[in-house]
């Protein structure tokens, strides 16, 4: 007597992919009929680290190595994946913290006359719209708080002598 035999899975999985380039991971969904070869171009993108490099391994829920993901030919779902498992990159080609480094970014900066001359930008928004330190009627309200401020103060120095005692809380 032959049984039908039916599994039923999802046909993508929710992993966490960790790697050697940073410290964080990414959560992503992959779908389970693809070859590691074409899950490891995925990975390119998120890693940095070359396809032809890439060591990957399968982490459990428990966060203990499940198996190594090795065949290139295989699919992502012949191996034991499941939801809210990690899978770790390994690298040897990239270093910890070589995509966080800023400084090796070249930026941009517009001189203080060019951003002056440019109507798309949020300086000129305010002063269209006369927000914070272009509104003349709320700068006159801080620099008479100000003053009022500092008159007290005066006031409170003038009236103390030398020799008086304080108490801190």
């Amino acid at each position: 007597m032959s049984e039908n035999i039916q599994i039923i899975s999802n046909s993508s999985v929710r992993v966490l992919i960790t790697s050697v380039a940073n410290q964080f991971g990414v959560e992503r969904r992959f779908p389970k009929d693809i070859t590691i070869a074409d899950f490891k171009m995925k990975l390119v993108l998120l890693t940095g680290g070359g396809q032809a490099t890439m060591k990957l391994q399968l982490f459990g829920k428990d966060n203990k190595l499940m198996c190594v993901m090795d065949d290139d030919s295989a699919l992502l779902g012949s191996y034991p994946v499941d939801d809210d498992m990690r899978i770790h990159v390994e690298d040897k080609t990239i270093q910890l913290g070589e995509f966080e480094d800023v400084s090796k970014v070249e930026k941009y900066e517009m001189n203080e006359d060019e951003y002056e001359k440019r109507t798309d930008s949020v300086r000129a928004f305010k002063e269209r719209n006369k927000m914070g330190r272009f509104n003349p009627e709320l700068q006159k309200l801080k620099a008479d708080e100000k003053q009022q401020k500092d008159l007290l103060e005066k006031e409170k120095a003038e009236s103390m002598k030398i020799g008086d005692r304080c108490e801190v809380r």
